[in-house]
């Protein structure tokens, strides 16, 4: 039988659309200026709008991006804007749903991740988009970091025979001073972060058959909800583990900060430096190995790009690339993503409920 990651879709073939759309953003935020604003800048897509309802936020990166067109609303940059737009959301979750209903009838969209904080939010952002016949996709753009692009590829080759493990690691500081809108937040690692490697594994393996996690609190981050997790994803058809761990509080220094993704299989091995992880914001370089069974060293593979911004680049790419009929399926669409954010909802439900009693008779 095919394994799934033995194959390769023609969305993660890192191509182009042939003629992009005009961007429509929504939203001025971080993670705008950092990533959405510099990857389209770098591909050549064209911003033909920014709304936010601080405009003073939106008039300062249209200036240094050169758009010309700044908005307080959504409904407003509608009225004005290209029949053909693509609109993309780089909003929090509570905040999606209205712009949803401002949009133009099948239009294009570009959702920033999560689909909601809940599978019940994820359901009901899903079905606006099926309201409104748009052509809706997420941005869960790990999927398109370069480093995962040219692993992706080498496992499709069959470069590492049957993929039998599957590591991902992330051990650093993270500074959540920095993102001040998840103070407050009932749920935090899952929804906001893991989900990125929830959505990866699922890319790669498919949709898993059972879940089983736990998320903590750091006991001196009250403002902060859970920040250090493990996720287990089973797949019983197959002798294949999953298994993901976060720890976003090893305030330690960086000697033994780690980031990486592994997949081993029955031919080798390849290891993903995430580098922006560590030392965030600043990063370390990101890295690309692979060994070979009785290899004792492993052999750096060439890659060009970063996370950020180059995994943005594809992820409006390919939405654009399916809109315009250039490739057939749309992975990142939200009938997708629902998904992940089912894996998501199911690792909270195992929080909640699961941990076998080791002492069930009550040994003395």
């Amino acid at each position: 039988m095919m394994r799934s990651e033995r194959t390769m879709p023609a969305a993660y073939d890192g191509g182009r659309p042939t003629d992009p759309r005009p961007i429509v953003i929504v939203g001025a935020g971080g993670i705008v200026r950092d990533a959405h604003l510099p990857a389209y800048r770098k591909a050549g897509f064209p911003v033909w709008g920014i709304v936010d309802i601080a405009t003073e936020k939106a008039e300062a990166l249209a200036a240094e991006y050169g758009i010309e067109n700044v908005f307080a609303s959504v409904r407003d940059a509608v009225t004005h804007a290209p029949s053909d737009a693509v609109y993309d959301l780089a909003l929090m979750p509570e905040h999606v749903p209205d712009a949803l209903e401002a949009l133009p009838r099948g239009s294009a969209v570009l959702i920033q991740k999560p689909l909601g904080h809940s599978l019940e939010q994820g359901i009901a952002l899903r079905d606006a988009c099926r309201r409104r016949d748009l052509v809706a996709a997420v941005n869960t753009q790990l999927r398109f970091a370069p480093y995962i692009a040219e692993a992706r590829r080498l496992i499709a080759a069959g470069e590492i025979g049957e993929v039998y493990d599957f590591d991902l690691r992330v051990t650093v500081e993270t500074p959540w001073h920095m993102f001040p809108q998840v103070f407050g937040q009932e749920r935090l690692e899952f929804t906001m972060h893991s989900v990125h490697y929830m959505d990866l594994a699922r890319s790669f393996f498919g949709d898993p058959d059972g879940v089983s996690a736990t998320t903590v609190r750091h006991p001196e981050k009250p403002d902060v909800a859970t920040t250090r997790s493990s996720v287990i994803m089973r797949y019983r058809d197959r002798p294949l583990r999953v298994v993901i761990g976060t720890n976003h509080d090893h305030d330690f220094g960086p000697r033994h900060q780690e980031s990486f993704v592994r997949w081993e299989g029955t031919r080798g091995a390849i290891r993903a430096r995430m580098g922006l992880l560590m030392d965030y914001p600043e990063g370390v370089p990101d890295a690309l190995e692979i060994a070979r069974h009785g290899d004792r060293e492993w052999t750096p593979i060439p890659f060009t790009g970063s996370w950020f911004p180059d995994a943005f680049i594809d992820s409006m790419g390919v939405l654009q690339r399916f809109v315009a009929g250039e490739i057939p399926e749309l992975p990142t669409s939200v009938d997708d993503v629902l998904r992940t954010m089912a894996v998501v909802e199911a690792a909270y439900r195992s929080e909640d409920v699961e941990g076998v009693d080791p002492n069930p008779e009550g040994i003395a």
